[in-house]
């Protein structure tokens, strides 16, 4: 119960956090792509950060780094996949040449950090430094554009035009406030909750970090793009994942291992299965943009299928099933093959589409 209640504190306060800092952006005409990318990107990524920070801080490295790892592997494989399936998703040409590349550089840089089975205090520290630089530039880069384009896109993207007045502005500024405030509170029982649910299933604490902390920490990043997609908003809905996971590793984990005493211990787990598999989720990231720079509902189906697929391997594997988990594994060698060949072809139907 009282891990439901700590979810829906979280959802509601990352809730009032994105509409204030969405009402501040739009008002600062920056573009909704960059808004997608930063502000709500960062925003919906708030309770993995409070979830994060308050795991590292009380000793519990575990749940600090799983909830960072799992939720990135979620947000590409579940949100996108639902998202996809709700309508196919557009992807901007700024996620193809800069954003994604950056994500997957962002994650080799975080597992060779975390080979040495720990996040050192100055790892951290480079990370948060990379996530300002990247955040500046972004910003810079979108007040470059044409205001009278920002705002035209504004009338697309969010069906009306954010008036500035004072009391508007005091409004936005309230309601941030206010989803920080239940951001601290809803970790604070959603994390002591998810210890104990994970005790009495017999599940080890990085388990219950990469499936349940992760997956719950994420909803606010399930129901911002859903929406978008519902709404056609595709460039939020699919900015907002990826922003999200590389403000995980930038922020949420460079801030974790900065202020934990010593640094984050990574375990050997986590270094030889889990981030890996995150930075091949990454990775394929790149090609399914790039086909079409598009998501089809197809490629939706895949990527739900290969989440859970994960998650039953984690179970079986934490539960000590074997027959389980060779069942999911041989299920993964033969989805993984049919998928490549499905994008293959796709990708040799579109190359004889184009004219001469």
């Amino acid at each position: 119960l009282w891990l439901v209640i700590g979810l829906v504190v979280l959802t509601a306060g990352a809730e009032l956090l994105v509409r204030g800092a969405v009402g501040l952006a739009a008002a600062a005409r920056i573009s909704p792509l960059v808004i997608g990318l930063t502000v709500v990107a960062f925003g919906t990524s708030a309770p993995e950060l409070v979830v994060s920070l308050r795991a590292a801080l009380t000793g519990q490295p575990e749940i600090a780094v799983g909830n960072v790892v799992g939720s990135n592997i979620f947000n590409v494989l579940v949100i996108l996949g639902l998202s996809a399936l709700i309508v196919p998703l557009r992807v901007a040409q700024q996620l193809v040449r800069l954003d994604v590349p950056l994500l997957i550089v962002t994650s080799l840089v975080v597992y060779g950090m975390c080979r040495d089975g720990r996040l050192d205090q100055w790892e951290g520290g480079v990370l948060v430094t990379a996530l300002v630089a990247y955040t500046v530039w972004l910003i810079r880069k979108s007040r470059r554009e044409n205001s009278a384009a920002v705002l035209g896109e504004y009338a697309t993207e969010f069906s009306e035009q954010t008036p500035s007045t004072p009391g508007r502005m005091l409004l936005f500024v309230a309601m941030v406030a206010a989803g920080l405030g239940m951001l601290v509170v809803g970790a604070d029982l959603f994390v002591d909750s998810a210890i104990v649910v994970a005790r009495g299933w017999g599940l080890s604490e990085l388990v219950i970090g990469l499936t349940l902390v992760a997956a719950g920490t994420s909803m606010p990043e399930v129901a911002t793009s859903l929406v978008a997609a519902f709404k056609g908003e595709r460039d939020i809905a699919v900015g907002n994942v990826v922003g999200s996971n590389i403000f995980n590793l930038m922020g949420v984990l460079g801030l974790s291992g900065l202020v934990a005493p010593g640094g984050l211990p990574v375990g050997p787990e986590m270094v030889n299965q889990d981030i890996p598999v995150m930075v091949l989720v990454a990775v394929a990231c790149l090609p399914v943009f790039l086909i079409g720079h598009a998501i089809e509902r197809w490629e939706g189906g895949v990527l739900l299928a290969f989440y859970v697929l994960y998650t039953a391997a984690l179970v079986c594997e934490a539960q000590g099933r074997a027959q389980g988990l060779q069942l999911v594994t041989t299920a993964a060698w033969v989805l993984g093959p049919l998928a490549v060949a499905a994008y293959l072809a796709t990708l040799v139907r579109q190359l004889r589409r184009r004219p001469a």
